[in-house]
């Protein structure tokens, strides 16, 4: 009744009190452990489990930023996947920070030192972002018709965007990216949005 591990987080005790403004959640204890080490005292990882909606609850109570820096391996990606709506659902603001050349936090720290780090940080992607360019990775687009697909799945995305200011923000970088027009894209994250109020 006391301890409920999908309730609590690795060593928010500490990442509470943090002055950096922000909170990292890390896929596993050790990767917590070297970031305190390494001087960041924002970091938190779940307990054994999953990210859930009770964790997401707790986080927003002690700040209004989270990054996920979850393993640069699949399972990482899907579970940041997971994550994602999870923390958004209770208003923060969602960051994901990818970790590359080394498999996670813990293994970057040790080759590369924290200054490397702090500057991977604030090259964090907003949770859009990330999303499109996991999609982005999924098609080739030198060809017409997977380019075609990749700004459908894009505007798919964007649909789910509350904020018309965030819809036309973000369909211009997929029209950049995309190479379809950004008054086409509209119209299709337009026709996504009725859709999904009809069904």
């Amino acid at each position: 009744p006391v301890f409920n591990k999908s309730r609590n987080l690795f060593a928010l005790n500490l990442a509470k009190n943090t002055k950096l403004g922000r909170i990292i959640l890390t896929e596993g204890y050790m990767d917590t452990i070297s970031l305190y080490q390494a001087g960041f005292d924002c970091a938190v990882a779940s307990l054994g489990t999953a990210l859930t909606a009770d964790h997401a609850k707790l986080l927003s109570r002690f700040t209004k930023e989270a990054v996920i820096c979850y393993d640069a391996d699949n399972a990482g990606i899907q579970a940041a996947n997971r994550a994602i709506p999870l923390l958004e659902k209770t208003g923060l603001k969602v960051k994901v920070l990818r970790v590359h050349g080394a498999k996670d936090p813990d293994e970057f720290l040790k080759k590369y030192g924290p200054d490397a780090f702090s500057k991977l940080l604030d090259q964090s992607e907003n949770y859009v972002e990330y999303n499109l360019g996991q999609l982005q990775a999924k098609y080739d687009l030198t060809n017409p018709v997977q380019k075609a697909e990749f700004a459908r799945a894009g505007a798919e995305v964007l649909s789910r965007l509350d904020s018309p200011v965030e819809r036309e923000v973000y369909a211009g970088q997929l029209a950049q990216t995309s190479g379809v027009g950004k008054d086409a894209l509209l119209q299709e994250i337009k026709r996504c949005r009725s859709q999904r109020f009809y069904q």
